[in-house]
Formats: C-alpha cells, structure tokens, sequence
C-alpha cells in the first residue's frame, strides 16, 4: 500500500510560540530553531506539522521553565491541503516535546 503524501506549507516561523499537548509540565513553547531546514541565507527557519524543532520553554513548572528542548509539531492554524484534495486546519498550533 503506497501512502498519501501531503504538500503541507510551513507557517511557523522561529519566534512563534505554540501549545504543548504532552504530560512533561511545560504548556507554552517558543520555536529557537527548526532541524533540517535548507533555505536561503539570511532567511527564516520555519516549520511545519511533523517537522522537529528545537524550544525553549517559556510557561510551564518551575523546573520546565527556561528548558531547550526537541518538539514535533503536531498542530497548525494554517490551512495545508492533503494529496486526496482534503483541506486541513487546526484551531491552535501545538507541539509534543521528544
């Protein structure tokens, strides 16, 4: 069985701040950098839904606050458009730290 691919546009720049929907204590992350990211010089890193990155915790416990730490991407407002046509969006941008 071949799978579907999806063309999903990246609309999260470094900077942007996203949910954390996992059980570490951490609830507000920031993107500081996206791995993987080939672009042209001087130009934002940004990421996408399944894409690693790596976020400094910015609310959460005591002990989560000021941490950096690998995240994927699960969630995103902007609007990407799946291989089948189907049209897909999300009400917040969200993350899970690895």
């Amino acid at each position: 069985m071949k799978p579907l691919t999806s063309n999903v546009s990246k609309a999260l720049p470094i900077g942007a701040t996203l949910q954390c929907v996992d059980n570490t204590g951490a609830r507000e992350i920031e993107i500081i950098s996206v791995k993987g990211f080939k672009g042209v010089r001087r130009r934002l890193d940004v990421a996408g839904v399944g894409d690693l990155v790596v976020a400094s915790v910015k609310k959460g416990t005591a002990d989560m606050r000021r941490e950096v730490v690998n995240a994927v991407v699960v969630r995103q407002k902007k609007e990407y458009r799946r291989a089948d046509g189907l049209r897909v969006k999300f009400e917040d941008n969200a993350a899970v730290i690895i």
